[in-house]
């Protein structure tokens, strides 16, 4: 009926209603770019993982004794940084779903006569929860990298008699 009514130009309420669901609509909406621009990121952070991963690959065949050993070491934390961010993108892309979901139910309640605020909240609070799991999941994924780049002890250090 809903559908019906809004392309006969009969939908409840008049310009200043639907002015006022855009603009609570925009609200979400920032969101969902939040949630782009954290793709994106992270998107670029899985590329550099899976060309580190192959040039391993590629070096695990001549390798051997405690070369071989480090190799599979860094491949095998190069497999969970990447699992950490497969997760990352998911639950991303779940919370932008949801917040696309949210938006559409503002505008249903928003234009009608249905009200969904409890749905409402309860989309919003799920949304925030995935986009709150990708971001720790993001923050893990940063711990692992950190962790796959150690440093030298004897690249620390200045030289005694500088030259």
């Amino acid at each position: 009926q809903l559908w019906r009514n809004c392309v006969n130009g009969q939908v409840s309420g008049d310009l200043q209603t639907v002015i006022s669901v855009l603009q609570t609509a925009l609200t979400p909406a920032f969101l969902l770019v939040a949630v782009g621009s954290l793709l994106n990121v992270l998107t670029g952070r899985l590329s550099r993982i899976v060309d580190r991963s192959r040039d391993l690959q590629d070096r695990h065949g001549k390798a051997s004794g405690d070369e071989l050993a480090k190799l599979v070491a860094e491949l095998r934390l190069s497999h969970r940084r990447m699992k950490a961010v497969e997760l990352s993108i998911l639950f991303s892309v779940l919370s932008a779903i949801t917040v696309s979901i949210m938006i559409g139910m503002l505008f249903l309640m928003g234009l009608s006569t249905i009200s969904l605020t409890g749905a409402i909240v309860a989309v919003f609070m799920l949304s925030l929860a995935l986009l709150a799991s990708a971001l720790i999941l993001f923050v893990r994924e940063i711990q692992l990298a950190a962790k796959a780049i150690h440093v030298p002890k004897e690249f620390l250090k200045l030289p005694e008699n500088p030259a």
